[in-house]
Formats: C-alpha cells, structure tokens, sequence
C-alpha cells in the first residue's frame, strides 16, 4: 500500500500512470527491450521476409488480365462469373465494372460462355417491340422500329470476323406526296475492332450491302462506315462496278499465286531447307466471260414434202392426127404381150408403166415441193478463272565457302518447279531457276521473329523475377539472421566455457590457499540475527566462494529475465 501511495516529483503514482500511455513509441521501445522480445527478434524478422517473398511472388506470378466484357448489368455479371467459376477460370471484376480474366484464358472463357448463350441481358433488337404499351403514338412506334432495326443490324455486323462490336444510326425521312420532297434514308455505322485487327475491303463492301439491303430504298452509295480511330472505311461509289471487279481481278489472282508458291515451298522446303530458297510467281488469269452462240444451215436441204402433176408419150407410139374423118378414128392395132426384161438398177418406173415396157417420156410436170434444211445451233460460255500464262522464278541459295550446283542439279530442281506449277509449253509458260548466294542483309531479315518476341518470353520473365527475388530475401535477409544467430550461440558457449573455467581455476586456488578464517555456509547465512550480520555473511560468502556467489547471481538475472 505504501508503493501504490508512493509520489514522483510531488505527483501521486495514480496520476502519473495515464502519462505512460501517452507516447507509444516509448511503449513500443520498452516493448523491444524485454529478453523475451530480443529473443524472438530473429525468428519474426525471418517470417516477415519468408511472408514478403510470398507476396511477391504471388503478385509477380499473377498472368496479365484482359478484359472479357466492358460493360455488363449485374444480373450477366453474376452468371458469367458463376459460369467461369464452375469452369474453374479465375475472373475478377475490374474498378470500371468489366470482368477479367487471364490472358491464357480469354478465348477458352469466350468459347465457354458463347456455348451457354452468356450474356443474356442485351435483348433482340425485335424484342424491344413486345415492350410497346397500347396506345402509343404513331411517332413513337415508327421511332421503336428503328431502333430495333438498328439493334438488329449491329448484332448482325457484330457476327463477322474482327468485329468486337458495331452501332448502327439509321436516318430514315418521312415520305411525302411530293416528289421532290422526297429524301433517301441513309445510314452510318461504327464498328469497334478487335485489337491489332482490320477489315478488308471485301468485308467492308459485305457490311454496306447488308445495311443498305435491310432498308427499303435506300442505296449503297448511302452508307457510311467507320472504325474506334474515326477512320472512314467505306469509299464513295460512282454506281459502276469496275472497282469491285478490279478488285476481286487482284484477290483471285493473289489466290492462284499464293496457290502455286504453296506448292513450291511444299516441294522444296525437304529438298534444300527452310530459307535456302526463294520463289516468285506471276499468273496472268484470265478473268473475261465470254459466250457464243452460232447456228448453221445444210444447202442442199431435203424433200419433206412433193405434190404435182406431169405428162408424157411412149415411144414409136403415133397420136392421132389431121383431118378429122375415117382415117384419123381408125383404132389402133392389137397389142401383143412381150417379155418383160428387168431395167437397170435404180431406174425409176414412171406411174402407169408396166413392169419391163419402155417408159414414156415426160413432155411437162407441176410440181410442188417442201424442202428442210439442216439447222445447227451452238452456244459456247467460257467461265473466267483460266491461266493465260504462267510465269515461275525459283532462287536458291549457294552456301557460303561451299561448291556450287551443277547444271545437273538446278535441270533437276528446273524439271520439279514444272511438274509441280503444271508446266504448259503452248500458253508459252516460264520457269527459270537460278543458284546464287544470297546478301548477308538478305540472310539476316530473313528470320521469322526474335527470340525475344516468343510467346514464352513474358511468362519466363515473369516467373524467373518472382524466382530473383526469392533468393535475394533468402540469400540477403534471411541467410545474414540465421548466421547471426548461430555466432551469438558461439559466442554464449565460449562465454559459458570461459566462465566455467574461471570458476574451476578460483575453485583450485581456493584449495590450495592458507587455511584462514572458518568459511561460511549456507546455514550461517540462513540463522543470522540481523541484517547487518546477514550482509557481513554474504561478503564473506563471496570472498570464500566466488564461483557459487557469480552463479547465483546468474541464475537470479536469468528468472527475472523469465518473470
């Protein structure tokens, strides 16, 4: 009671106790310089390097995000990210709102959630029409369909390949009874690609033929196209074609090269090696339609048809004549009947001719006849596609300080590059193959990509600077600790050893000095009357027995150290 009644300067000790809690810092410092803190320095220093590596390596371990949808109502949120979860890919949800997931992941995400139909909140442009209350303007309703043409269009846009996704404006102006009031509809649209991707002009050309075919009367020259970058896509047409079928002369043309030069790598790659050659090919297609049509006619023709009448006398026959009177009415004389003898083959026997008698001769004839003539009609149509001519250049490369091809060789290499292009003499095709070495530049652009550039090289970089760092913490923080320990645990031991011999060395003086004054024991010092008596026994204790008296002291600091 009196200790807790004690005062410091003049002030009482239950005062003055808040003001120990007033600085931390001092809290703190006494805190550290108990033995048991110091002790346990080391170890908790250990851990907390043991826990930053971790960390680091956690966070350098961590693959790059990307972004698998921007913006999405909660609703889509929750199912994509449960879809992903039960996937096992680990997404996250990003400060803007969007869901992420890992780089290596995207497309396996992308493939997975387009397979259960997610998302799901962004309804079918036609959809938006079952919303319409009744009731509802005429305005209104012309202004939902629209919308819902546009939506639909974006979506169909958004089909194709490169195309994240597109908005589509129709401007559609009311129709009037005048006809120089009126206005064709026109439309622009946006589109948002993927990245490090374009669109060709062929699927630029799709894009504005599909708007301007889902809208009535409006015309191709009406829309307008362009990307995120604010780049006009579409081109303004003249309303001829000759662009598009120049352009689609130069795409198939490219095609029957690419074709060709394909073979070419095919067949020489096992033969001389990647990048020991080089081919170019030029085709010159023809691309014109042509068709013809010719009809021709036989001359002489055929009979179809015969109708007539013709007269005629047998010869040595005499026919009635002069004067009428006896003589001229006098009957002919009796015919007799003679052999018949067969006439010449083919001979015509004229009707009323008996078989074998002379046929009359003909003396006049009418005659009407229908002919047919031969009628042919021939149509040819060429399709466009063939090869007017084939031109091949094949390089090969001679190595360096090595000998050359022979004639033999590059004849060989010359036959092949012709089988394999199809070799034609009459369309006065050309191969030509040469070997000569190649310029050092050459050689050296002729690597695909750096190494450095490998798909491998982020991931490696990133797991070997989680790996650095580990062994810095290891080698620099936690290694130096554990070196310190084991010296101060050295030092103790020979401070221990030391001590040990010191007490041993006074223990043999002590034997081997004069006999003098009784020492004292443990049961003087226990029976002493006063304190004054209690404390001339502990001196003498001391000077008697140094060791025991420098042990207890020892074992004295060491249980306050404990308590």
């Amino acid at each position: 009671m009196e200790n807790a009644l004690a005062t410091t300067g003049g002030v009482p000790a239950a005062a003055a106790a808040p003001a120990r809690f007033a600085n931390p810092l001092t809290q703190i410092g006494g805190l550290m310089k108990q033995p048991a803190v110091k002790r346990s320095l080391p170890l908790i220093f250990i851990v907390g390097l043991v826990l930053a590596a971790a960390m680091a390596w956690m966070a350098l371990a961590t693959p790059p995000q990307r972004t698998l949808f921007p913006q999405l109502p909660d609703s889509d949120k929750q199912a994509v990210v449960d879809a992903l979860g039960a996937a096992k890919i680990a997404s996250s949800v990003d400060d803007s709102g969007g869901i992420t997931v890992a780089e290596d992941d995207y497309h396996r995400a992308r493939i997975l959630l387009a397979g259960q139909g997610l998302p799901k909140a962004a309804p079918g442009g036609y959809a938006i029409l079952d919303q319409l209350p009744m009731g509802v303007s005429r305005a209104v309703e012309g202004e939902r369909l629209r919308q819902a043409r546009e939506t639909e269009l974006a979506k169909s846009i958004g089909e194709i390949e490169s195309v994240a996704d597109a908005r589509v404006h129709l401007a559609m102006p009311e129709s009037s009874v005048f006809v120089r009031d009126n206005a064709q509809p026109s439309a622009s649209v946006i589109v948002r690609l993927e990245p490090g991707r374009s669109l060709t002009q062929a699927q630029v050309r799709s894009i504005v033929n599909l708007v301007a075919s889902s809208v009535p009367g409006m015309k191709a020259d009406q829309v307008t196209i362009i990307d995120q970058m604010g780049a006009l896509l579409s081109k303004p047409t003249d309303g001829s074609e000759g662009s598009t079928l120049s352009d689609e002369r130069i795409d198939y043309q490219r095609r029957i090269e690419d074709k060709y030069r394909a073979q070419l790598n095919t067949l020489l790659t096992p033969l001389l090696g990647a990048g020991n050659f080089s081919a170019e090919i030029q085709a010159d297609v023809d691309l014109d339609q042509s068709q013809a049509t010719r009809e021709s006619y036989d001359k002489q023709g055929v009979v179809r048809a015969e109708q007539g009448t013709w007269q005629g006398n047998t010869p040595g026959e005499t026919t009635p004549g002069g004067v009428p009177g006896a003589l001229s009415n006098t009957p002919p004389a009796a015919s007799t009947l003679a052999t018949a003898t067969p006439g010449p083959a083919g001979a015509t026997v004229q009707p009323g001719t008996a078989p074998g008698a002379t046929p009359p001769v003909k003396t006049s004839e009418n005659f009407n006849r229908a002919y047919d003539l031969g009628k042919e009609v021939s149509v040819t149509r060429a399709a466009p596609g063939s090869i007017r001519r084939l031109s091949v250049a094949v390089l090969l490369r001679e190595a360096e300080g090595g000998k050359p091809r022979t004639p033999a060789e590059i004849q060989q290499i010359n036959d092949l590059v012709k089988a394999a292009v199809g070799y034609n003499q009459q369309r006065q095709d050309t191969v030509t193959v040469i070997s000569r070495k190649f310029s050092p530049d050459a050689v050296a652009t002729d690597v695909a990509r750096p190494w450095y550039d490998a798909d491998w090289v982020p991931l490696a970089a990133r797991n070997g600077t989680a790996l650095v760092i580990a062994l810095l913490v290891l080698f620099m923080g936690v290694r130096p600790m554990v070196k310190a320990i084991n010296e101060k645990r050295k030092a103790d031991a020979t401070a221990e050893t030391a001590r040990a011999a010191a007490a041993q060395a006074a223990a043999q003086a002590a034997l081997t000095a004069p006999t003098g004054p009784e020492p004292v024991s443990m049961a003087m010092l226990e029976t002493a009357q006063n304190y004054d008596d209690r404390v001339g026994l502990v001196r003498g204790f001391t000077r008697d027995n140094p060791t025991r008296a420098a042990l207890a002291i020892r074992d004295m600091i060491q249980s306050d150290g404990k308590q």
